[in-house]
């Protein structure tokens, strides 16, 4: 009836048969997707950072701020569509977030000299700006990426989660529980690290390299060399 894909480097996921399995709805379930408008105003951010905690281990002990994986999965995934968007050439994303995520790994992954390709936020409550490349939001419902209009729908569209896009274009501020008194050693911070003093970039190779292999640009000259490089900048901690 139906497979299943789990691996540290790509997003799970369950494929069902469509020859054996049918769908019927759910009872009180909405018949249509919330609208761009609507999941502004109801979905929440997903936060860049997450409390880890060792398998095994006791509530409070041996916790540590990571990434989220589900930015690592994400982040890993629209890095691969900057890198077939780029042609060869440098790509500049926008500053804060977005560039602590991703142009470490743009300017090390790329050649320097030609022009740059520019990318930038765009869809839902993002400022409208012409660039080379947009950064969009994917329905959590449909899967369905924004669809730009005007001069803009000519750019090379990156999917990212709705979630993790919208994280960087509206950020919700941290809810801090208060305590009195010292900090007992069951409760974690509530001050996650900021992106820039965490040890490497979120994504993984292997989601990185999975991704591009899956665009028309992995047939150009310049992409295989990149996708051999990757183990190289995988031991140099670039991920």
């Amino acid at each position: 009836m139906a497979s299943r894909i789990e691996d540290c480097s790509l997003w799970q996921a369950v494929w069902l048969a469509p020859t054996v399995v049918r769908r019927h709805p759910v009872d009180g379930a909405d018949a249509a997707p919330l609208s761009w408008a609507e999941l502004m105003a109801e979905a929440k951010g997903t936060l860049p950072f997450e409390s880890i905690a060792m398998s095994g281990s006791r509530p409070g002990a041996n916790h540590w701020w990571s990434w989220s994986p589900q930015w690592e999965a994400a982040v890993g995934q629209a890095l691969a569509h900057l890198l077939a968007a780029s042609e060869g050439c440098p790509v500049t994303v926008p500053d804060g977030l977005i560039a602590e995520v991703f142009q470490r790994a743009l300017d090390s992954l790329l050649p320097a000299g030609p022009p740059a390709r520019r990318a930038v936020l765009a869809g839902p409550a993002a400022p409208d700006a012409y660039a080379d490349i947009l950064l969009l939001p994917a329905h959590p419902q449909t899967g369905e990426t924004w669809t730009p209009a005007g001069p803009a729908a000519s750019a090379y569209p990156v999917p990212l989660p709705f979630g993790v896009r919208r994280w960087p274009v509206l950020p919700e501020p941290y809810q801090p529980v208060p305590a009195s008194g010292g900090m007992p050693d069951s409760v974690l911070r509530d001050d996650p690290a900021r992106a820039a003093h965490l040890s490497s970039v979120p994504g993984r190779p292997g989601r990185v390299s999975a991704s591009l292999v899956r665009t028309p640009a992995v047939r150009s000259l310049w992409l295989p060399e990149i996708l051999e490089n990757l183990p190289q900048h995988m031991r140099a901690r670039l991920f």
